[in-house]
């Protein structure tokens, strides 16, 4: 069974702004500059709430697409998300991607007084999660009864542009998670493990080659004949114009428990002259078969060469 295939395409991560006018031109900047889509993450910190910032990312465009990376569901009870989310993709015209995930941020929970289960039960809750929202996006009568959610009767509504439903990105670094997504997602999100609930050295062993190389193993085998169908996205959480690669990797590397091959040779880092990333991204899509590409905001002028010469091909 070959690795997915699909065309090259970049999204812009992008979680507030100082005011609405530079949110607005923000959003048609990436859609000027050929990027796919515009995702905003879901934290409790300083950012903007998702679901609205999305809607107005969506009223300033007129083909770029939006997306969250990733709503928690630990944040937002499913039915009412699927509402959330229906009513974005009907006004935006079809243009919305579900990105859902079962919450990592330990400062998150703490500070807003959430319990923080443990891994394998905030996971079991994304599951049934899905398993509602998918129903409700379609338009279903859904009734359900779980651990975590219990549906009784309830029609989805409204219908959203996109049929089925619009699609489904899950992302996570640990296997569970990642079997969910092969399982169930449209666009499978290659992470890192989180499961500390911070970004720091021990999360950096998790971002290598050959770590990627075992998550792509598990999502195979659970995918099974869907495999090839699914599309790879990884959020790129370095991202610069370099003459100086090596140096860079030599530098960054060890505060995220990374050697400098390692961090080298990291999906989750872009670094080089344009030449060079374009390289790494076509190289990546032939060892990984990721094609999907999520660069942070301060990058997004830089990398737009790259988004120029390599997206939809």
């Amino acid at each position: 069974m070959g690795l997915p295939r699909h065309p090259f395409r970049f999204g812009l991560q992008v979680s507030t702004a100082p005011d609405r006018t530079r949110w607005r031109e923000t959003a048609r900047a990436a859609e000027d500059l050929g990027y796919s889509t515009l995702t905003v993450a879901d934290h409790l910190d300083d950012q903007f709430a998702t679901t609205p910032a999305l809607m107005a990312a969506a009223e300033a465009t007129t083909t770029l697409r939006l997306g969250a990376l990733v709503w928690c569901i630990d944040y937002h009870h499913p039915v009412v998300l699927a509402k959330e989310a229906a009513t974005v993709d009907l006004l935006s015209d079809g243009r919305l991607e579900v990105g859902l995930g079962a919450g990592w941020m330990a400062s998150d929970y703490q500070q807003a007084g959430i319990p923080m289960d443990r891994p394998g039960v905030r996971v079991d809750r994304l599951a049934e999660a899905v398993t509602v929202m998918k129903g409700l996006l379609r338009g279903d009568t859904v009734t359900f009864r779980g651990e975590h959610f219990i549906i009784d009767g309830l029609a989805g509504t409204p219908r959203p542009r996109q049929a089925p439903h619009p699609p489904l990105l899950i992302g996570g670094g640990g296997r569970r998670v990642l079997t969910l997504a092969a399982e169930e997602a449209d666009i499978v999100g290659l992470n890192i493990d989180l499961r500390s609930g911070h970004i720091d050295e021990t999360a950096g062993p998790t971002a290598t080659a050959d770590a990627t190389e075992e998550k792509l193993r598990w999502i195979r085998d659970a995918a099974g004949d869907r495999f090839e169908s699914l599309e790879l996205q990884v959020r790129v959480h370095l991202a610069a114009i370099t003459d100086d690669r090596r140096g860079l990797a030599e530098a960054v590397g060890p505060s995220l428990g990374l050697t400098t091959e390692q961090a080298l040779h990291s999906p989750h880092a872009l670094a080089g002259t344009v030449d060079d990333i374009v390289e790494q991204c076509q190289q990546r899509r032939e060892q990984f078969g990721i094609s999907y590409i999520g660069i942070s905001a301060d990058a997004m002028d830089a990398m737009a060469p790259v988004v120029s010469r390599l997206a939809g091909t």
